[in-house]
Order: C-alpha cells, then sequence, then structure tokens
C-alpha cells in the first residue's frame, strides 16, 4: 500500500507538471483568445483523463472489491448529488449537443451575457442589460448550474444564425410627403446596416437547407401605420448581435440629418396638446326690485 501511494503521488506530480509547463511554455504562446482557451480547457481534461487512468492502473487490484460497496452507496449518493449529476448531464448535453460555445451570447435561466466558461458543473457569464441599458456589460459575473439547460429555454444569439432582425419606430407629422419619407428611410437603412444583407442572406440559407424555414427578407424594408397622432413609419434591418446599440445610434442620427436636409417636407411628429377655446357666456343679471 505504501509503495502505491508513492506510485500515486510520483505519477500525480509527473502528469500535472507536465500539463502546466505545456500550457506555460506552449499554449500560452498562442495569440488567437478562442484558440489559446480551447487548447488550455483540452489540456486540462487530459490531465484528469490522465490522473484517472494512472489510478485505475495503480489500485486495479483494489477495484473488485468496492464494487459491492459502490454498488450499495450508489442510490443515496444519486439522490443526495442529483443536482451535481444534472449538471454534469448539463455538461455533456452543452459540448455534445450543440447548446452553445464559449463566446456565444446566450440567455440562460433569466441571465443574458457572453459565456466566458463552460466547466462541469457551472456556466460562467459576463453579464449584459440589468441596469445598462442596451446589449452592454454591466461587470456583473455570473455562475449557473449546467443543470438550467434541461429546465429553462436556452436562447443562442450568435448561434448559426449570428444576426438578429431590430426595428425602430419614427413618428411622421400628417402631411408630410410620405412617399419621400419611404425613400430617405431606405435609403438609410441600406447606408447604416446594408453591409450585412449579403453575410445574413448566405447564413439564412444555410440554415434553410438544414432546418424547416421559410425565406425571409434580410434587406431593410420600411412599413408604416396610421394611428390617432402621426405616421408611424418602421425601419426593420439585420444587424449583428453585438452590434445593435451601435447600429441604431447611427441610423438615428443619420435619419435626423435627412429629415432636416427635407426643408420641412418631412416633419416628426410629437405628442400635443390642443386647448379648445371655451364658448361665449353671456349672462344677464336682473336686480330685485
Amino acid at each position: 500500500m505504501v509503495g502505491k501511494l508513492v506510485a500515486t503521488g510520483v505519477g500525480l506530480a509527473i502528469v500535472w507538471v507536465i500539463i502546466k509547463l505545456i500550457q506555460r511554455n506552449f499554449l500560452a504562446k498562442i495569440s488567437n483568445n478562442d484558440n489559446r482557451y480551447r487548447a488550455t480547457k483540452f489540456s486540462n481534461f487530459l490531465g484528469v483523463f490522465l490522473t484517472i487512468v494512472m489510478l485505475t492502473i495503480v489500485y486495479s487490484d483494489k477495484l473488485a472489491g468496492l464494487t459491492v460497496a459502490l454498488g450499495v452507496a450508489g442510490a443515496g449518493i444519486a439522490f443526495a448529488l442529483q443536482e451535481v449529476i444534472a449538471s454534469f448531464a448539463g455538461w455533456l448535453a452543452i459540448m455534445f449537443g450543440g447548446f452553445y460555445k464559449s463566446g456565444d451570447r446566450v440567455q440562460l435561466g433569466g441571465i443574458k451575457g457572453d459565456v466566458m466558461d463552460i466547466g462541469v458543473l457551472r456556466t460562467t457569464i459576463m453579464e449584459t442589460g440589468q441596469w445598462v441599458d442596451g446589449d452592454l456589460y454591466n461587470g456583473r459575473i455570473v455562475l449557473i448550474a449546467n443543470s438550467y439547460v434541461f429546465k429553462e429555454p436556452v436562447f443562442n444569439y450568435s448561434g448559426e444564425f449570428p444576426f438578429l432582425w431590430d426595428e425602430i419606430k419614427i413618428p411622421i407629422q400628417y402631411g408630410s410627403d410620405y412617399a419621400r419619407a419611404t425613400t430617405l428611410l431606405t435609403a438609410v437603412g441600406m447606408a447604416v446596416a446594408g453591409d450585412l444583407t449579403t453575410a445574413s442572406r448566405e447564413k439564412w440559407q444555410l440554415m434553410q437547407r438544414k432546418y424547416r424555414l421559410e425565406d425571409a427578407n434580410t434587406e431593410p424594408m420600411v412599413s408604416l401605420v396610421a394611428n390617432d397622432n402621426w405616421v408611424e413609419f418602421t425601419l426593420r434591418y439585420v444587424v449583428s448581435y453585438r452590434n445593435r446599440r451601435a447600429t441604431k445610434t447611427a441610423l438615428f442620427t443619420r435619419i435626423l440629418q435627412e429629415v432636416d436636409a427635407t426643408a420641412g417636407a418631412i416633419k416628426f411628429a410629437s405628442a400635443t396638446f390642443q386647448l379648445v377655446e371655451a364658448p361665449e357666456l353671456n349672462v344677464n343679471v336682473r336686480r330685485a326690485q
């Protein structure tokens, strides 16, 4: 037994010293962040695998006697560690089921953000939103159990189709040149977000070959509806999931400039209140005699 303990200690030291040397001298020099992350994760898994193989070889003659004890304790362990087991099963589903990968933007368990790391039991996410407007980091790191992939929907913003359809609404006064407004908004949409039309179209066609999807329009388009106060124009466009806020800012800036250049042919509308003049009242006062 002493010899086996010594062999175990020496074997563990050799395995993990080699793993750390490889990480420090070779993997740390990989310039691409994604490739370096994947290589480091693979080396850690390799170290765990070699450790298990070494322990199995050293204590192979003792494993037969542990079979009965492990069988008896298995039921109790499975009940006590059901959340841990579910998280481990979730990790397997994530790794081999394509739910998401490191670097993807997801919404999981009510938390939205970018996946920093996928551990055996938990997924680490850099959160976006909450008290910060738009899809910007708020600085909070969230650890979510992998078992959530079986309990709640998993929203992946950057999976096989890394684009989103977004819309902005522009209120235009009644009496404006509606045809010119439609042309203006379409031109602005093509100038700001039109460069993604071809790329998003190709991605969508690839998804149509794999899934049952209808043909979708990825070019900027304008629609309008008349309501009680103004004519509401809606500009719909495709945008990268990481650039929603910047694209919306560029669109509004360009639209404001173009509308101002129409010299009043197109006017923005706003909520106004008209005070109706009170009717004239004639009052006759008779003095009592």
